[in-house]
C-alpha cells in the first residue's frame, strides 16, 4: 500500500531528534567550505515545472566547486552530450539540490538553494582548464547545508577496493548502446567514445 501523506509517513518513521534538525545550517561554514575544497564529485539533482526530477553528476579536480561567500557557489559546466537536462530545469524551476562526495570519507555535505546559469567571460574564465572555460556555470544561492551521516557509505562499502569492478568483466558502453539503439557498431562507438574521454573533457 502506498503512503499518501505525512501522517502516514510518520506512523512509519519517528520525528527526527532536534539535534538532527539543529545541524541544517542557513549558510556555509568552515567545515562545508572545506568539504567543498576537498570533494571532486557531486550529484546534482533538479526538476521541471511538471515535477520531474533528473540528477546529474558533476566532476572534476577537487576544489572545482568554488566557494564565492557564505551564501554562494560557482559549478562550471563543462563540454557534455548537450542534452542540458538540468540547465533546462532550472529555467523552469530554478531550485537545484546538490551533494557532494570526497573518495575515502564516508559522510557526504548536502546543500539546497536556489540556482541561475551564468555565462559570462568574466564568471567563466577562472574556471578555465588547459585555456577552455567551460561553457557555462551554475551559480547557486545557498539556502540550506547540512552534514550526511556515512551510513549508506557503509553500508555499501562505496570507497572498499574489494568492490571495484574491472572494467574488462563489464559491457562497454558501446556494446550497451549498440543492443539499446540497435543502429550503432560497438567497436566504433567505444573508439569514438575513448577519443572524446582523451580529448574532450574541456
Amino acid at each position: 500500500m502506498a503512503v499518501k501523506s505525512e501522517e502516514e509517513l510518520r506512523e512509519i518513521y519517528k520525528q527526527p531528534k532536534e539535534s538532527v534538525l539543529k545541524k541544517i545550517l542557513p549558510k556555509l561554514d568552515k567545515h562545508c567550505r572545506n568539504f567543498i575544497e576537498h570533494s571532486p564529485f557531486l550529484v546534482m539533482a533538479t526538476a521541471n515545472s511538471d515535477g520531474q526530477a533528473d540528477a546529474s553528476p558533476k566532476g572534476d579536480a577537487p576544489g572545482f566547486v568554488k566557494v564565492v561567500d557564505d551564501h554562494t557557489l560557482i559549478i562550471p559546466d563543462r563540454i557534455g552530450n548537450n542534452i542540458a537536462d538540468c540547465l533546462r530545469n532550472i529555467l523552469q524551476v530554478p531550485e537545484i539540490g546538490l551533494i557532494f562526495f570526497i573518495p575515502g570519507i564516508r559522510e557526504t555535505l548536502r546543500i539546497n538553494g536556489s540556482c541561475q546559469i551564468i555565462a559570462d567571460e568574466e564568471t567563466l574564465a577562472p574556471h578555465a582548464v588547459n585555456g577552455k572555460p567551460p561553457q557555462s556555470a551554475f551559480k547557486v544561492t545557498v539556502r540550506e547545508t547540512y552534514m550526511h551521516c556515512g551510513k549508506s557509505i557503509i553500508r555499501s562499502d562505496l570507497w572498499e577496493q574489494k568492490n571495484r569492478v574491472d572494467q574488462k568483466n563489464f559491457p562497454t558502453l558501446g556494446q550497451i548502446l549498440s543492443e539499446q539503439i540497435g543502429e550503432l557498431d560497438a567497436t566504433d562507438t567505444d573508439v569514438r567514445l575513448e577519443n572524446s574521454y582523451k580529448n574532450k573533457l574541456y
